[in-house]
């Protein structure tokens, strides 16, 4: 026998314990075996079945706890696993299992819109035209027009203001909003009832004024505090008299009869309003009073967007029925801006990527509201270049006051409303190309606010 013997079938190849006896030269070796993962290897089965939950680990000892959370005991470990201890199959998982760190389940939109509210803000901001529509017939004159458009704007203007300031409020509690809106309110209703007094004098256009500043200051208590459909409720006597106007005229008493109760309904339903908000449990804790100042730029804005307004229906009234309508999808699309912006805020990895995003969301937007004006604008016979820069202008300077930025678009929009007028009141064109660049240029200026501003992560944070 001058060759090796062998011990086994295989030859001595196999992994088991294998004696050789060698040449002269050679020693006697003993051969350990080699640890081969099997297709059924239990080990690689649990990394399987836990990798998951492994894969998201940053250090072995979390696996470890991961294992005991499981129930394996020492006995488990080294029968069923072939490992001496708990921390040594830990480290082993952790090396077969590659990292994986899923991103957090998305939570609901914070920003998500209420799509009756905006609905019904659009109809709520057109509807109380209808009055003009019953008693035009009754006031209408120069001096009357010109008292009415007074007293709109001055009511606008404190409305505006008015509104933030009980929104600020708010957070101290309902009661020091009511408080707010107790005063505020009515003080506004009386200074555009003097406005109206002052230029039309005594007569019908007057309290036809004071009617209009009594409803506006009701609408915007109610509009602060969301409810929608009482004012909606108290329009109903209204809308139920135009509907009736094109198939039979129903006489000077109920032409003056149904917007005077629409008024005392909207008044009603407002101090019931504020009674109930002065009867919340005072706050607790000693809450600041902003300041009056920090709502000064809202109602800037509110003159000058309801002096472009008119301006505007001076020559397309239609076209302000359009806008007026529009008025809901534009909130409902502010809502939308700003939960696109958190979306693309987690999508995005550095800041030139959210800038992108960003631009792409305005687009988005502003173009989804701008778009339908289109067609709007030529049912009603309007143009709609003018129409569609006023739109632009209002919207984007809602977007910067929704996260605080409120000199600049007041600025900017009575700039605007400035020279619109100084043409009017200098004897221009009646034409529509002063609005077109008044509020073109405006509008420019405020969507490139809004991409230098806004296109900053930390402006959603």
């Amino acid at each position: 026998m001058s060759g090796p013997m062998a011990l086994e079938p295989d030859g001595g190849q196999g992994d088991t314990l294998a004696l050789r006896l060698a040449a002269p030269d050679a020693t006697l070796s003993l051969r350990l075996p080699r640890r081969r993962r099997t297709p059924d290897d239990p080990v690689d089965v649990l990394a399987a079945e836990l990798a998951d939950r492994i894969g998201p680990a940053v250090h072995a000892y979390e696996v470890a706890a991961l294992l005991e959370s499981e129930g394996l005991t020492g006995e488990q470990i080294q029968e069923r696993y072939g490992r001496p201890d708990l921390f040594s199959l830990a480290a082993d998982l952790y090396g077969r299992v590659p990292r994986s760190f899923p991103e957090p389940p998305r939570g609901p939109d914070p920003w998500a819109p209420d799509h009756v509210r905006c609905a019904l803000r659009g109809a709520l901001f057109a509807l109380p035209g209808l009055a003009y529509l019953l008693t035009a017939g009754l006031w209408h004159s120069p001096r009357g027009v010109y008292a009415l458009v007074v007293a709109g704007l001055l009511s606008w203007a404190w409305g505006q203001a008015l509104s933030h300031r009980a929104y600020l409020r708010l957070t101290a509690g309902p009661r020091q909003a009511g408080r707010t809106l107790l005063v505020g309110a009515p003080s506004g209703a009386l200074l555009a009832t003097a406005a109206a007094l002052a230029v039309a004098g005594p007569g019908p256009a007057a309290l036809f004024g004071a009617g209009q500043s009594l409803y506006l200051a009701a609408a915007a208590v109610l509009l602060v505090r969301g409810r929608e459909r009482l004012l909606l409720g108290t329009l109903a006597p209204l809308a139920a008299g135009a509907a009736v106007l094109p198939w039979w005229d129903p006489g000077p008493l109920p032409r003056i009869a149904l917007p005077v109760l629409t008024v005392v309904l909207a008044v009603a339903v407002a101090g019931r309003e504020i009674r109930g908000m002065l009867g919340a449990e005072k706050a607790s804790g000693g809450a600041t009073t902003p300041r009056l100042l920090g709502s000064l730029p809202y109602g800037l804005f509110g003159l000058a967007a309801g002096a472009l307004v008119m301006s505007l229906g001076q020559r397309q009234p239609w076209a302000v029925v359009v806008l007026t309508v529009s008025m809901g999808p534009a909130e409902w699309l502010l809502y939308r801006y700003r939960g696109l912006s958190v979306a693309a805020l987690r999508a995005s990895a550095d800041e030139a990527g959210f800038r992108l995003r960003s631009a792409r969301t305005l687009a988005l937007c502003m173009g989804g509201y701008l778009l339908p004006l289109v067609p709007a604008a030529l049912f009603t016979g309007a143009e709609p270049a003018p129409l569609l820069t006023l739109a632009a202008l209002l919207w984007a300077a809602l977007l910067l006051q929704a996260f605080g930025l409120a000199w600049l678009p007041a600025v900017v929009s009575l700039t605007a409303a400035a020279g619109v007028a100084a043409v009017t009141l200098l004897g221009g064109p009646l034409s529509a190309a002063p609005l077109l660049i008044g509020c073109g240029t405006a509008a420019g200026v405020l969507v490139t606010a809004v991409l230098w501003c806004l296109g900053r992560p930390t402006a959603h944070s």
